[in-house]
């Protein structure tokens, strides 16, 4: 016979059990209340994968990359995760809403997250977690669903930057308290300061966003010297001058441009909107090869630079998760809101669908679950991340949410239904970079540049001829024949384009209410 006392423990037993269970979101009932693990989230601005050093390329024995080798080592290095929109602000968009632009409304830069969405910060915070956010924002409006936040203003600047907080907040540029110092290094001390005096009966969200590496690419004193009398490679299609020589349908950023603004700036510091570090900066008698080899040279070792300050701050941040015992139960994840061009068909800025933009470098480390050093080749997206995030934390994933956790991709456990494709569209159009989707599979790429504003903020209100641009990843990794028009392709051309309709289908985008749009399907898909 059970005695009284007993059925009193077992009662409690189960109780225990069933509150347990209430916390766990995953498919194995592993994240309990007990267990779940804290957050930190570190995410660069424009540190493309090129700039790694984990992903092979021309400047992997040139980049400083010691710590963010350090993650990889100690966790998962992702190969194939991509951005929906490769512009800063839609991006971070996405990344907190598990949303594509067209259902979170952040299109271009112009636009604030929608009030009362539900972004991940703000479910976790409902679900017993403290949140922070520190650093980069640029989502315009004061941030929703985070215990604290500190962050810059639009941009911010690199040395002595303004944060602001609630206690300081301003709408637009006002407002705020001046740091002294480097800004990734001012990121740093203040998420350190945070992460010190946080509530520790609670796990933590702590999103980490460096201004680092946008442009200017700027770079503390420590690093002036880096790189100085060294010659860097050149990417193969630097000297592309025109798009007659690929096939390409669109002019793009060039560097001339990246090289244009250097010289206004040293010739009028005063009233140009930055400044460049080391300067001056002058092409004059140069040709058009000299001018571009000039150029890149000046580019990329700054933006090494740049690049040498985030690694020198994930130090920091790994070695202070260490000394205070936080690194066995935290989930630390680096990357970047999107790719960026690094001379690669003589272009700089992102925005476009080619891989040196699309590509969203990603590195984690959850010594509880990750194996050190496993590569992970799955189609991932950053509309996934919160649902990540989610899942470590045993929190329901929300109806509208349009991502999935990658959890037990990371444990080499790819569910069999796991997406092999994604569907990319840009909509701040320019007639030099103008608005488009397409589809990437995990071989082929389609692309549709519609080349129309919409009506989009800041988009130019000029439009362009629709084009279409097809590339084989396999045969042309660097992009650098469209294929479109090769009769060897047609079948997969036409496939593609029926599957990409049916990812707008699914995905909510089919452009019914633009009668533009609609007239440029009937004239143009075919």
């Amino acid at each position: 016979m059970i005695s009284f006392k007993e059925n009193i423990i077992s009662i409690k037993m189960l109780t225990i059990l069933l509150f347990s269970l209430s916390f766990s979101g995953n498919l194995y009932g592993k994240t309990t209340i007990e267990s779940r693990p804290n957050i930190l989230f570190i995410m660069s601005d424009d540190h493309t994968s090129q700039a790694w050093g984990i992903y092979d390329g021309i400047l992997k024995d040139y980049v400083k990359v010691d710590n963010i080798k350090r993650l990889a080592s100690e966790g998962a290095v992702l190969d194939n995760v991509f951005c929906t929109n490769s512009i800063c602000s839609p991006s971070r968009a996405a990344i907190l809403t598990s949303q594509y632009s067209h259902k979170n409304k952040g299109y271009t830069l112009r636009e604030p997250l929608q009030d009362g969405s539900k972004n991940i910060a703000g479910i976790l915070r409902e679900n017993g977690y403290e949140t922070a956010v520190i650093g980069k924002w640029h989502l315009v409006k004061e941030p929703e669903g985070f215990d604290h936040y500190n962050v810059l203003p639009g941009q911010g600047v690199y040395h002595n930057p303004v944060l602001k907080s609630k206690e300081n907040w301003q709408d637009g540029y006002k407002g705020g308290k001046k740091y002294s110092g480097f800004s990734a290094d001012v990121i740093t001390n203040l998420t350190i300061d945070w992460l010190s005096k946080r509530k520790e009966e609670k796990p933590f969200l702590m999103m980490t966003h460096f201004k680092a590496t946008h442009e200017p690419f700027d770079f503390p004193q420590r690093h002036k010297d880096l790189y100085r009398n060294v010659e860097i490679p050149e990417p193969e299609s630097l000297y592309d001058f025109s798009p007659k020589t690929t096939g390409r349908t669109f002019k793009g950023q060039k560097l001339e441009i990246l090289g244009g603004r250097m010289v206004q700036a040293t010739i009028d510091p005063e009233n140009f909107w930055t400044s460049y570090p080391d300067l001056p900066f002058s092409l004059d008698g140069l040709d058009s090869i000299a001018a571009r080899k000039k150029i890149y040279q000046k580019y990329v070792k700054d933006f090494m630079r740049c690049g040498a300050a985030i690694d020198d701050n994930i130090g920091r941040l790994l070695d202070y998760l260490e000394e205070s015992g936080l690194a066995e139960n935290t989930v630390v994840i680096y990357t970047a809101d999107q790719g960026y061009f690094l001379g690669e068909h003589g272009f700089f800025d992102k925005r476009l669908i080619y891989e040196e933009s699309l590509r969203m470098p990603f590195v984690i480390r959850y010594p509880k679950e990750i194996k050190g050093g496993t590569r992970i080749n799955d189609i991932i997206l950053n509309i996934d991340f919160p649902a990540l995030m989610a899942d470590y934390a045993g929190v329901e994933i929300p109806d509208n949410w349009q991502g999935n956790s990658f959890r037990n991709n990371l444990m080499e456990k790819t569910p069999k239904d796991w997406r092999n494709n994604m569907y990319y569209r840009y909509w701040l159009h320019r007639t030099e970079r103008p608005g488009h989707f397409g589809i990437r599979d995990e071989r082929y790429k389609l692309a549709f540049f519609y080349g129309q504003p919409l009506g989009m903020k800041g988009a130019m209100k000029e439009s362009t001829i629709p084009t279409w641009e097809f590339f084989d990843l396999k045969t042309d990794p660097k992009e650098i024949r469209n294929a479109y028009n090769n009769p060897q392709y047609a079948d997969i051309i036409q496939s593609m384009k029926n599957e990409l309709i049916n990812l707008r289908k699914e995905l909510g985008d089919m452009d019914e209410q633009s009668p533009v749009m609609q007239d440029i399907f009937k004239k143009h898909w075919n």
